[in-house]
């Protein structure tokens, strides 16, 4: 996720940045009191992607706080309802990130796909989706392939990260990552699969090299 300088920096290697930061994640949508300053954030990054041409900008549901879900599920949907019709207009999708509350982002509420599903359904529009981190829904709810063809209309992005650690995607971690682009092609998707996991090895780039080569089927 970039903003800014950096897009521009992007750019100016003939890279396209494929996602705009807006917000933090532990304070989200789910609380009203964070609404105007996550809003202002996002429209900030609306505009920073419709002039920079790209897709998508991030959002966060937020921590939990001892809020049950069905509230803050409420509460994002009177955040999103105002702010979706501008991305419409710019022709930017927002996208709110599945993460895992068991070991990486203790408490945060968007930790299970099939709740935010129901919140793009209550959006009702194709600016909203979700961005499914596939590291983060493997350690919280597993069934990957499955979870991914039956859910694939209400996501706009993905990401990898080899379990357990983050680290590179290769044969040293449970998830098979060959067999997880074949099934997300499958679904016709044709949009950004983003490499986020973290290098072990000294040449990042190497990494990253393989990564891509691991992806692409």
């Amino acid at each position: 996720m970039l903003s800014g300088h950096d897009i521009e920096t992007v750019k100016s290697h003939g890279l396209q940045c494929a996602v705009v930061n807006s917000h933090g994640i532990t304070k989200g949508l789910n609380r009203i009191e964070n609404h105007e300053y996550c809003l202002g954030k996002i429209r900030q990054g609306v505009d920073e992607a419709a002039r920079y041409g790209c897709p998508n900008v991030i959002t966060f549901s937020g921590n939990r706080a001892g809020m049950p879900d069905d509230v803050g599920l409420d509460n994002c949907e009177k955040a999103l309802k105002q702010v979706v019709g501008y991305a419409e207009k710019k022709g930017v999708t927002l996208i709110m990130e599945l993460l895992n509350s068991k070991r990486s982002h203790k408490d945060y509420m968007c930790d299970r796909t099939h709740w935010g599903v129901e919140l793009v359904k209550r959006i009702g529009s194709e600016r909203f989706r979700l961005l499914y981190d596939i590291f983060h829904m493997q350690i919280q709810e597993g069934d990957v392939i499955a979870t991914i063809r039956e859910n694939h209309p209400y996501i706009a992005h993905f990401h990898t990260g080899g379990v357990p650690g983050r680290a590179e995607i290769d044969d040293t971690q449970e998830l098979y990552y060959p067999a997880i682009m074949r099934a997300i092609l499958d679904t016709g998707y044709s949009g950004f699969v983003a490499q986020e996991f973290i290098p072990r090895h000294k040449d990042k780039l190497a990494s990253l090299a393989q990564g891509v080569k691991i992806c692409d089927v």
